[in-house]
């Protein structure tokens, strides 16, 4: 006899609403929950020292006996790059396509976990059953091979996750969005539409990846005399593939820069999404045996980060590569919202040095624009919309595109991560938030630098540190030396010379009127330092350096 269900459907995102990146969300029915996509998020400018932003996952540490496995859509570090760290605490099986998981295991390997973690590699067409769920994996395009919509199938009905997504007709490797599967899906009734919000504000279809090989194309035939130059992302495999096919109908050689990009590349031609023809690649030690315009770098940095290989180059601190005039430098890539600044300042430190720098018409986004969205809808039918996959303006104009199209006003749910939304065959409703968050990663520490380490951060970077240093007498509480007073970061001492002896001056004043009163104790003797140097300082200066004061006990 087949089970009866009752239960309701619960979707928990608990990262990657409002913000574009850090994308984790769990389905939950009854006793199974399945988690789709595990991502990172990049520090913000005011997170001093933070290398990495993972998502918080207490909500599934607390029900571990229902985790089935994690669910991942495609390669993109906002979409796999937590999972090395939360898989320490959530020990599931991870379900994914080919390449995709050869970029998983390369995460796995160097954080040691590739025994302890189950994989199984799913095709395009295929399901999985998980518990109660059966999840169906779609053919869909993206900036990176491989990439799927999920169609989650449960007893309360069957929900479409997108993933990141375009529609490509001509892609340059495989083949087109499955739109056939997806119209069959929408025929026989969809519950709900999971869709990428990314690009929900542009007008139009986003063109094919195949427009920038001509793009490239041209410029290659217009530089037949320069070294040429070009930063993209690293996963962006097929942007790599149709710089390979230039260079060789151009006889170049091919250079790759920058250990993400390196590794990316290796693990796409090992699995067989690259054609790279022999003798095409060579090493960057190479360079110098053949002539620049016979060459070409493929390099990371698109986006401005410092530590990148392009940056590297522009700033002169490149071991193997320096800038020259006859250069042709050509960013393939848009800035992420908040990198201008730093895409900007490469773009002006490269032609400060008289290379040619090219960024227009040499990308194409992977994100859906509104008429590829729209196409989506259509064929999916959903009863319920839920955006995802961007900032509030973007889930809002997501939002616009599924009431216009038709879809009640009451049942587009625009959610913040952590709201829980419950959905049947007769209604939705966020019935619940759960507790989710972000933790920081600095190095090898994991979640010990908190919001007050943070702040104390910000502090020395704002203001400085002043060490107040003095030693006391334990029994008669007499001062043996000091103050003695030692700054960083607030003013330069050489030449404040005057007020520093006057802190001293008013400090030790302060000390003798604190040390003469009765019931002094440690605690309070700092206070007072704290106070007096804080008063001090602020009415001399209007800064507020951090004060540590230091007691010796002799």
């Amino acid at each position: 006899m087949k089970k009866k269900y009752t239960g309701k459907l619960r979707i928990v995102p608990l990262g990657g609403l409002e913000q574009i990146g850090m994308n984790i969300t769990a389905f939950e029915f009854e006793d199974s929950i399945i988690v789709v996509d595990c991502g990172l998020a990049f520090p913000e400018d005011d997170m001093l020292g933070i290398d990495l932003v993972i998502p918080d996952v207490t909500y599934l540490k607390d029900r571990m006996d229902k985790v089935k496995g994690f669910v991942i859509t495609h390669g993109h570090e906002d979409h796999i790059g937590a999972l090395p760290y939360v898989l320490k605490d959530v020990n599931v099986p991870i379900y994914t396509t080919k390449l995709t998981m050869g970029l998983i295991e390369n995460k796995l390997k160097e954080h040691n976990l590739m025994r302890s973690t189950k994989r199984k590699v799913v095709c395009h067409g295929q399901s999985i059953n998980l518990g109660d769920f059966r999840i169906e994996f779609i053919k869909t395009n993206h900036s990176i091979q491989d990439a799927s919509s999920l169609a989650i199938f449960s007893p309360a009905g069957t929900v479409i996750h997108t993933g990141d997504f375009k529609v490509d007709y001509t892609p340059v490797f495989g083949d087109a969005i499955d739109l056939q599967r997806l119209a069959e899906l929408g025929k026989k009734g969809v519950l709900a539409l999971m869709s990428d919000s990314t690009n929900a504000e542009r007008k139009g279809f986003t063109q094919s990846e195949k427009t920038v090989g001509i793009t490239f194309d041209h410029i290659f035939a217009e530089h037949q005399g320069t070294r040429i130059i070009i930063a993209t992302f690293a996963s962006n495999v097929d942007r790599v593939q149709q710089v390979i096919n230039s260079a060789y109908k151009y006889g170049r050689k091919v250079v790759v820069e920058g250990r993400s990009m390196v590794n990316t590349i290796g693990t796409a031609s090992e699995l067989g999404y690259l054609d790279i023809p022999e003798n095409t690649l060579i090493e960057i030690e190479k360079i110098h045996n053949y002539p620049p315009e016979k060459l070409v770098l493929i390099t990371t940095g698109s986006q401005g980060e410092s530590m990148a290989a392009l940056s590297r180059m522009a700033a002169d601190v490149h071991r193997k590569v320096t800038i020259e005039p006859t250069d042709t430098i050509i960013f393939s890539s848009t800035p992420i919202p908040g990198n201008e600044k730093s895409v900007s300042k490469v773009i002006n430190e490269l032609s400060a040095k008289g290379a040619e720098v090219i960024f227009q018409d040499a990308h194409v986004s992977g994100h859906a624009c509104q008429e590829e969205l729209k196409l989506i809808y259509a064929l999916v039918k959903p009863k319920y919309a839920l955006p995802v996959h961007g900032e509030f303006r973007h889930l809002k104009a997501n939002a616009g595109l599924a009431e216009s199209l038709g879809i009640p006003k009451e049942n587009v749910f625009i959610i913040q991560s952590g709201d829980v939304l419950e959905l049947s065959q007769d209604e939705a409703k966020v019935v619940d938030h759960v507790h989710t968050g972000a933790i920081l990663v600095d190095g090898l520490g994991v979640g010990d630098v908190g919001n007050i380490v943070l702040r104390d951060r910000q502090h020395l970077a704002e203001d400085g540190i002043m060490i107040v240093v003095l030693a006391l007498e334990r029994k008669t509480k007499r001062l043996l030396s000091g103050p003695d007073i030692v700054s960083r970061g607030f003013v330069y001492v050489r030449e404040s010379e005057a007020l520093m002896e006057e802190a001293k001056q008013v400090m030790a004043e302060s000390l003798e009127k604190t040390l003469a009163g009765k019931n002094i104790d440690w605690n309070k003797i700092k206070m007072v330092i704290r106070d007096t140097m804080n008063d001090f300082i602020w009415k001399k200066t209007k800064r507020k350096p951090m004060i540590i004061p230091i007691i010796m006990d002799v």
